[in-house]
């Protein structure tokens, strides 16, 4: 490895003469250059780290929303279960206290008109099996239910135990990005941004959707680039895109790799882009979206924030573009 244009073992003998005597030789400091092109490296793993975490989070929020509606489905089909059991027993108790030992003449003709006992029987025993199907058909409707909720349960721990394991490497990956946030901080190169930006006003050639994407998106021009951010203070990459195309009305799923699968049966050719296209690059990892004139509007990486750049600036690393 080698700092500016000077290997590192000629930078050391070069210190070695210049300093004194049993002084401490200092390692060089980085260029500005040098710390933007590591943090670059962080980024780009950084970008797929996140992009799964971003996947795997929406995962589990799906699980918990399906486990949650079907366990509330569940327990209503119990309640309602044993609302029906309870009427069946009762009906079956009414109808012996009222019949005794039906199939003994005694029991038809004690105190009472037989003929009314009967009708009454008959009339409860009808209840009593119409109770009693309705009973048979919830359970058998619950057993299926209780399947699918376990199932849910099922997917929902195997969502949580994929989040939990790329949390751990986001988190790892978050530290080595705050050393870099604070060098650049101290060669006077990192970018906080402001949460409350106006941005700047979109005056391309937009129409139609894709103008209220733009609108909005320029809208957000100046305010900080935040891993999972979704905003209103502060995006990431696909959390800026999805913002964006919501605000005309369209719903994207939230991660980059989602937002490419959702478009497979949209991709437009490069050559042939129009404003509010979506263009992704850095291998899936990143997605930014197309202004028009040569230019793109993103949310690039930590340390930088939302801003408008040439399309050019990505050469070959773009991979391809979806039409939403």
């Amino acid at each position: 490895m080698s700092f500016g244009r000077w290997p590192v073992a000629a930078g050391i003998a070069i210190g070695l003469v210049l300093l004194p005597m049993g002084a401490a030789v200092a390692d060089p400091k980085p260029t500005i250059g040098q710390a933007k092109a590591k943090l670059d490296k962080l980024n780009d793993k950084a970008d797929k780290v996140v992009d799964r975490f971003n996947t795997a989070t929406e995962r589990y929020k799906n699980a918990k929303t399906t486990y949650s509606k079907l366990n509330d489905n569940y327990k209503r089909k119990l309640a309602t279960v044993a609302t029906l059991r309870s009427q069946v027993i009762n009906m079956a108790v009414d109808s012996y206290t009222l019949g005794g030992d039906v199939t003994s003449w005694p029991g038809l003709i004690g105190t009472g008109n037989p003929e009314d006992r009967l009708n009454g029987l008959a009339l409860a025993g009808q209840l009593s099996t119409e109770r009693a199907e309705k009973l048979a058909a919830f359970d058998r409707e619950n057993r299926g239910l209780k399947t699918e909720r376990d199932k849910a349960q099922d997917a929902l721990v195997s969502a949580d135990k994929e989040r939990d394991g790329v949390e751990k490497e986001r988190s790892e990956i978050r530290k080595l990005i705050a050393e870099q946030k604070k060098l650049l901080t101290k060669l006077g190169a990192y970018n906080a941004g402001n949460p409350n930006s106006v941005g700047i006003k979109y005056t391309g050639p937009a129409s139609g959707n894709a103008a209220a994407v733009l609108r909005f998106a320029f809208a957000q021009v100046g305010k900080p680039y935040v891993y999972g951010g979704t905003g209103p203070g502060g995006y990431d990459c696909s959390g800026l895109t999805q913002a964006s195309w919501r605000a005309a009305g369209v719903s994207l799923p939230r991660t980059t790799w989602q937002q490419w699968a959702w478009g497979a049966g949209r991709k437009v050719d490069i050559n042939d882009l129009q404003p509010g296209d979506l263009i992704f690059s850095e291998g899936l990892g990143h997605v930014s979206i197309y202004a028009g004139n040569g230019q793109i509007v993103h949310a690039p990486q930590t340390g930088d924030v939302v801003k408008v750049v040439k399309l050019s600036d990505y050469g070959n690393r773009i991979v391809g573009a979806i039409r939403p």
